[in-house]
C-alpha cells in the first residue's frame, strides 16, 4: 500500500490511533492495554508528514529568526512522532517479536532519512546561525548551541551534493545497523547450548536446572536443559559449573555466536558500518570516526580518551597475570594437570576468592533475594540519601505480565514521575541491562518522567525465589542510579534534560549509586537470608569489603580491551587499514598489550552490541572515564563524612538535576573542587595494589 494511502486513511483514525494522542494516564505513561503492534506503521506514517510539515513551516517562516519561532519552534516539533518511536524502541528493545523488527527494519533508513531532512537543511540552519547568541542566557543559549553543533556535526555546512552522498550513508549504516542486531539476536538464541542430562550441569542450584529443564520443553527439546546466552563473553554459569568439558563448551558457544557463516553472522555487516562510519567522518573533514563523534564529549578528541586507557591498562593487566598465578597454583595445588583458559576463571577464580577471603558466592546469594534487594536495598538507600519514596501502583497497564510499575514521590512528599521495572530475562529482549524515558522531563512542555529499568534476572519458578549474585545487586543500583539522574532532571527543554549527557559523563550517576549497595546502613536493611529472615551478619560483610578489589585486574582487563576494540575500529584513518574481524581485533588487541588469552575482552567483536547496532560507537571508553569522575567523587565524599544525606543533595544539586544545561567539566569542579584524577581510579579499583 502506497505511503499517500496509508497518510490518507491514518489522518481519519488520529482521534483512535491511541501513539497519536497524548495519553490521558499520569504523566503521559503510555496505554500499553492500547497499543497494538498495528499502531505503529501508521502512527509512523501520519507524524513523519506532520513533522515534515512543522519543519517547512520553521524553515520558511518569513519573520526574523528569533530564539521562540526557530530554536523553541523546532525543540517542541515532532511530539506524536517523538511519542510513538519512543514507546516502539523500548519495545524493540525488550519484548519483541517478528512484526515489531519488520517495521524496525523497514523505517531504520526512513527515520535516518528524516533525521537528515531536519539537520542538512540549509534554510533552516541559516535561521539559527542567525540567531545572537549573546542575546541569550542560561538554558536558552545552552539550547541554541546544542541544536547548531547537532547541525554542525550533521554536516549542515556541506555542499549539496556532499549532503546527498551523506543522506546515503546514513540510510545505509541505519539500515545495516537493524541488520546488525536481528542477525546477533539470531545468534544469542542460536547460541543457546543443550544438554543432554543435568549430570554436566552440577555445581548449579536446583532452581537454576529448573529454569534449564524449562528453557529447553519450550524450545522443544523434552527431557534436556538449556543454558543461553548473555550478551557478553563470560557467561554467569561459567562460576558454578564443576564439569570442566560443560564450562568449555558454553564458553566456545558464546565466543563463536556470531561467527559461523550463517544467518546470525555479523561479520559482514559490521566490516561495511566501520568503513561507512569512517567515508561519513572522511565527508565531514575529520581524519577518523572517532575524531568526529567526540567533538561534543567530554574527551573533545580520541587522544585523551586513549590515553586514559593506556594509563589504566599496564596496572590492570600486571594486576590480572597476578590473579592468573593464583589461579594456575590452585589449579596445579587440586592436580588438575590443564593450563588456565578462560572458561576456568570464573569457577577458580571464586575458590581463589573462597581461599583467600574466606567468601564463598553460594553463601552470599541466600541473602540477595531479588525484590528484597529492590525495595530494601535499592529503594531505601534512595529514601536516605535523597528522601524520596515509592509506591506500588497497579491500575497502570504493562508491556509484559512481568512488568511492575512505581509512583515516585519526592522528600516534602509530592509525586514527582512514574517508574516501570522489568526484572526477568526473556529471548525477545536484548542482553544486558538499562534505563530509558518513555516520557522525558520538561518544565516548559509540563511534563513529568516515565522512567523504565530492564534487567535480564533469572525468573523464579516452581516457588522457588530469585536469588542474585553481589555483582547483580550492584548492576541494580548502578541503572537505578541512571534513574535518579532521569527522576531529579529539573530543566526547561527535554534536549537538555536528564540523561541527555554526553556519553562519557551519563555513566558518572550511576556509577556513583552504585556505592550505595555497600554502605553498612542500606546493606544490612536488604541483605536478609531468604529462608531463615536474618541479616547478612557483619563477618559476612566484611568479608565481601575486604574482597571488592578482588579480581579486578581481571574486570578492568576485559574493560579496557573492549574499549581499546571500539578505539581501534573508530580511529582508522585509510579505509585498506581495515582487516577481517577477528584479524583486526587480534592485532588491535596486541598492539595495547590487551591480548591476554586468561582474559578475552569482555565483548568480542562480532557480539559487541554498544558499538555496532547501540550508540556506544567510539564511545566504550565512556565508561572507564564516568568511573574515573565516579571514583574521583567518591574520595572526596569518603573525606567529608561518606554517602551521607547532605553530600547527596549537594550531588543532586551540581549533579543529578542539571541535565545537559550547564558546562559539565565546570559543574565537576564547581562540586568537588578539582578535575578527575587517575590516581583515584588505581586506587579504589586496587589496582596499585602488589
Amino acid at each position: 500500500m502506497a505511503t499517500e494511502t496509508i497518510y490518507a486513511q491514518t489522518k481519519s483514525v488520529k482521534t483512535t490511533n491511541p501513539l497519536l494522542q497524548r495519553s490521558t494516564l499520569q504523566y503521559q505513561a503510555p496505554p500499553f492495554n492500547l497499543i497494538k503492534d498495528e499502531n505503529f506503521k501508521p502512527a509512523f506514517v501520519y507524524a513523519l508528514k506532520m513533522h515534515d510539515q512543522e519543519i517547512a513551516k520553521i524553515a520558511t517562516n518569513k519573520a526574523k529568526p528569533t530564539f521562540m519561532n526557530t530554536v523553541v519552534a523546532l525543540e517542541t516539533s515532532g511530539v506524536d512522532l517523538n511519542r510513538a518511536a519512543t514507546v516502539f524502541y523500548n519495545l524493540t528493545g525488550s519484548n519483541t517479536n517478528p512484526t515489531l523488527q519488520s517495521i524496525e527494519a523497514e523505517y531504520a533508513p526512513v527515520f535516518s532519512a528524516h533525521n537528515d531532512k531536519i539537520y542538512l537543511n540549509s534554510q533552516l540552519y541559516n535561521r539559527f546561525k542567525a540567531i545572537d547568541l549573546k542575546s541569550l542566557k542560561g538554558e536558552d543559549k545552552k539550547l541554541t548551541e546544542y541544536y547548531l553543533q547537532k547541525f554542525e556535526l550533521a554536516g549542515a555546512n556541506l555542499t549539496p551534493q556532499s549532503k546527498e552522498k551523506m543522506k546515503q550513508i546514513n540510510e545505509e549504516l541505519a539500515s545495516l545497523s537493524t541488520l546488525y542486531g536481528n542477525k546477533l539476536l539470531i545468534a544469542r538464541k542460536n547460541g543457546a547450548v543443550l544438554f543432554d542430562n543435568a549430570t554436566a550441569l552440577e555445581g548449579l542450584s536446583a532452581g537454576e536446572i529448573a529454569a534449564a529443564k524449562l528453557k529447553a520443553t519450550e524450545a522443544g527439546h523434552d527431557g534436556k536443559y538449556l543454558i543461553g546466552l548473555l550478551n557478553t563473553t563470560q557467561q554467569p554459569v561459567l562460576g558454578s559449573l564443576t564439569n570442566r568439558s560443560s564450562r568449555e563448551k558454553i564458553f566456545k558457544a558464546s565466543w563463536t555466536r556470531a561467527e559461523k557463516n550463517d544467518d546470525g553472522d555479523t561479520r559482514e555487516v559490521l566490516e561495511k558500518i566501520a568503513k561507512l562510519r569512517l567515508q561519513k567522518a572522511k565527508l565531514i573533514g575529520k581524519k577518523s570516526f572517532a575524531e568526529w563523534k567526540l567533538q561534543d564529549q567530554m574527551a573533545q578528541t580520541p587522544a585523551p580518551a586513549i590515553e586514559l586507557l593506556a594509563k589504566i591498562a599496564t596496572p590492570a593487566v600486571a594486576k590480572a597475570k597476578i590473579e592468573a598465578k593464583e589461579i594456575q597454583d590452585l589449579i596445579d595445588s587440586q592436580k588438575g594437570n590443564f593450563k588456565l583458559e578462560p572458561w576456568d576463571w570464573d569457577f577458580y577464580s571464586e575458590q581463589v576468592r573462597k581461599a583467600k577471603y574466606d567468601l564463598d558466592e553460594s553463601e552470599i546469594k541466600p541473602y540477595f533475594e531479588i525484590t528484597t534487594v529492590l525495595e530494601k536495598g535499592v529503594f531505601f538507600a534512595a529514601k536516605q540519601m535523597y528522601g524520596i519514596t515509592f509506591k506500588e501502583r497497579n491500575d497502570l497497564p504493562v508491556y509484559h505480565p512481568d512488568v511492575k510499575v512505581y509512583e515516585v514521590f519526592d522528600n516534602d512528599g509530592s509525586s514527582i514521575a512514574i517508574y516501570y521495572l522489568d526484572f526477568y530475562t526473556r529471548d525477545n529482549k536484548n542482553g544486558g541491562a538499562w534505563m530509558s524515558n518513555f516520557v522525558n522531563q520538561s518544565h516548559y512542555l509540563k511534563q513529568k518522567p516515565v522512567i523504565v529499568n530492564v534487567y535480564n534476572f533469572a525468573k523464579p519458578i516452581n516457588g522457588n525465589p530469585s536469588l542474585i549474585s553481589f555483582d547483580d545487586v550492584t548492576t541494580m543500583f548502578h541503572e537505578f542510579g541512571h534513574t535518579l539522574h532521569g527522576l531529579f532532571a529539573n530543566q526547561q527543554y527535554e534536549s537538555l534534560s536528564g540523561t541527555a549527557v554526553p556519553r562519557d559523563y551519563v555513566e558518572f550517576p550511576s556509577q556513583i549509586n552504585e556505592h550505595a549497595a555497600l554502605d553498612p546502613m542500606v546493606l544490612k536493611n536488604y541483605a536478609i537470608h531468604y529462608k531463615t529472615k536474618e541479616v547478612i551478619p557483619q563477618a559476612l560483610i566484611d568479608k565481601i569489603k575486604k574482597a571488592d578489589t578482588f579480581n579486578k585486574g581481571y574486570v578492568v582487563t576485559e574493560l579496557l580491551a573492549a574499549a581499546t576494540l571500539d578505539m581501534a575500529w573508530h580511529t582508522v584513518e585509510n579505509e585498506a587499514d581495515f582487516k577481517p574481524t577477528l584479524e583486526f581485533e587480534k592485532e588491535a588487541l596486541t598492539k595495547y598489550g590487551l591480548l591476554v588469552n586468561e582474559v578475552p575482552t569482555r565483548y568480542h567483536t562480532p557480539y559487541f552490541a554498544h558499538i555496532w547496532g547501540g550508540g556506544y560507537a567510539a564511545g566504550y571508553y565512556a565508561y572507564t572515564w564516568s568511573k574515573t569522575l565516579d571514583y574521583t567523587v567518591y574520595d572526596w565524599m569518603k573525606a567529608n563524612g561518606g554517602m551521607t544525606r547532605e553530600n547527596c543533595e549537594r550531588f543532586r544539586k551540581y549533579i543529578l538535576s542539571v541535565g545537559n544545561s550547564v558546562d559539565l567539566n565546570k559543574a565537576f569542579k564547581d562540586f568537588i573542587g578539582h578535575d578527575m584524577q587517575v590516581e583515584s581510579y588505581l586506587n579504589n579499583a586496587g589496582l596499585n595494589e602488589k
